[in-house]
């Protein structure tokens, strides 16, 4: 799939990631799966996807730390970052967004769809 927009998928609910992937790549686009906070690092050093869709409760580092951490990275910064999770705090979300994920949506509440679409708009 070389050209084919990416993503890096970080969430460790492995039914949820799996269907996710699986509407992803029926879409074109190339998806790189990470199960825990600390996957989803190592897994960085190697890999710039296009979009990284990250669940703020994970295992071993949490989804909050790994904001931090990409926003202090240069090579990855710049790269989009959906935050997704069952909490619908508006203090979760705030934090999110200020450690600079471009959005944040509440998993219960959107259609596997709507977060497909904006998974490809971002990965153009």
């Amino acid at each position: 799939m070389a050209g084919s927009p990416s993503v890096l998928l970080v969430e460790d609910d492995h039914f949820l990631s799996s269907l996710l992937r699986s509407r992803l790549e029926k879409e074109g686009v190339a998806v790189t799966q990470a199960f825990d906070g600390e996957e989803a690092l190592n897994t960085l050093k190697t890999l710039k996807p296009s979009v990284i869709v990250l669940d703020v409760i994970m295992p071993k580092v949490s989804g909050f730390d790994i904001l931090e951490r990409i926003a202090l990275d240069p090579r990855l910064h710049l790269i989009p970052v959906i935050a997704v999770s069952n909490l619908g705090q508006d203090s979760d979300m705030e934090k999110a967004k200020r450690l600079g994920a471009v959005d944040y949506l509440v998993k219960v509440k959107i259609p596997i769809d709507e977060l497909v679409q904006k998974i490809k708009s971002l990965a153009k």
